[in-house]
């Protein structure tokens, strides 16, 4: 068995964690840890795992944690994953880090998050950015930078096309669930403002265009990201202008169809449909869905991807991760249909 570790166990990545690990069959969980619940039970807190754990949240120090665990998963607040990445991989434990600390260079994430990174060796980690679809380094890693939920679904909706040079230019319209924001209510997340409305927000500044960019250098991408009233989910819609000459149009359906099959070939997640995706057939798995349509009349190609961005845009996809870094099959844990309706 693999032995588990969960630093910040209380928040909605942390839960998620927990509710997918109680239900793996190679896992065993060491410690979760939460300093506002510390020595309380976790069902205690969230009565939906009672009958399922009998652990208590903890407030230990990371060596301890490190002594206990093969790997440790970090669903802590961006800037506090640094404060325990060097002595878990000193101490040995391989880690998974939910948070934005490692996913860009130094100088990319200070101008970004606008503070210093503390730890003076992430240059030298070779933190692997953990989407298993495009990076399959993951299985040697030691440390994974898990994806943000955004990038999630508007990386993987465009790869195939992206990497082949046909467009020159992405422009990702997405929708997100309001647990994307986090469990701490906000402006934003108030029932009042939020029901029956759309929000847009950071509409050309959403730091998570970032890592959209170190991902797809062969198209200059725009991001605008909205929270609509729902709870899980992201769906994302994205227009590709294509390069001049890079298409005709009487063998471009065909064409993309046959370039997105062979690009996610074996990839067991990733589910190419023929209907427009929705956020009701992922909710609650780590799949995600892809649809794509031609504009006949202009040099625009639509691609439409939905996932859960608790799930595939966050834990699901650090267990997927978990799984390959430990030889076992990728679906391990996660292979469930969608929760409908």
């Amino acid at each position: 068995m693999i032995e588990v570790g969960i630093i910040g166990g209380a928040g909605y990545t942390g839960l998620e964690l927990l509710r997918l690990l109680l239900m793996h069959p190679h896992v065993e969980i060491s410690v979760v840890t939460s300093r506002r619940y510390r020595g309380r039970r976790i069902t205690d807190v969230n009565p939906h795992l009672e009958r399922f754990t009998e652990l208590e949240y903890e407030d230990v120090d990371t060596r301890e944690i490190a002594d206990r665990c093969d790997v440790v998963f970090l669903a802590v607040p961006h800037g506090s994953a640094m404060d325990y990445v060097p002595e878990l991989l000193h101490a040995g434990t391989r880690v998974i880090d939910l948070s934005a600390d490692y996913r860009l260079s130094r100088a990319e994430y200070e101008r970004i998050y606008r503070r210093r990174h503390n730890d003076p060796e992430m240059e030298h980690r070779n933190a692997v950015y953990g989407l298993t679809e495009l990076h399959p380094e993951v299985a040697d890693a030691t440390l994974v930078a898990n994806p943000g939920c955004y990038p999630t679904g508007a990386i993987l909706a465009v790869a195939p096309i992206v990497n082949s040079r046909m467009v020159n230019r992405v422009v990702f319209d997405a929708k997100s669930g309001i647990s994307g924001a986090g469990a701490e209510p906000s402006e934003n997340s108030h029932f009042p403002n939020l029901a029956e409305n759309i929000i847009p927000y950071e509409v050309t500044t959403h730091r998570h265009v970032a890592e959209m960019r170190k991902e797809l250098p062969d198209a200059k991408v725009c991001f605008t990201p909205h929270v609509i009233p729902a709870i899980r989910g992201i769906l994302t819609t994205a227009h590709l202008f294509l390069a001049e000459g890079a298409y005709s149009y009487t063998e471009l359906e065909s064409r993309l169809e046959t370039l997105y099959e062979q690009f996610y070939k074996g990839k067991k997640f990733v589910r190419l449909i023929k209907r427009i995706p929705s956020l009701g057939a992922v909710r609650g798995t780590n799949f995600c869905d892809i649809w794509f349509g031609v504009d006949e009349n202009s040099d625009r190609v639509v691609v439409i991807s939905a996932i859960d961005n608790l799930v595939k845009g966050g834990s699901g996809q650090a267990i997927q991760n978990m799984n390959l870094m430990f030889g076992l099959d990728e679906s391990a844990g996660l292979w469930q249909p969608g929760v409908v309706p």
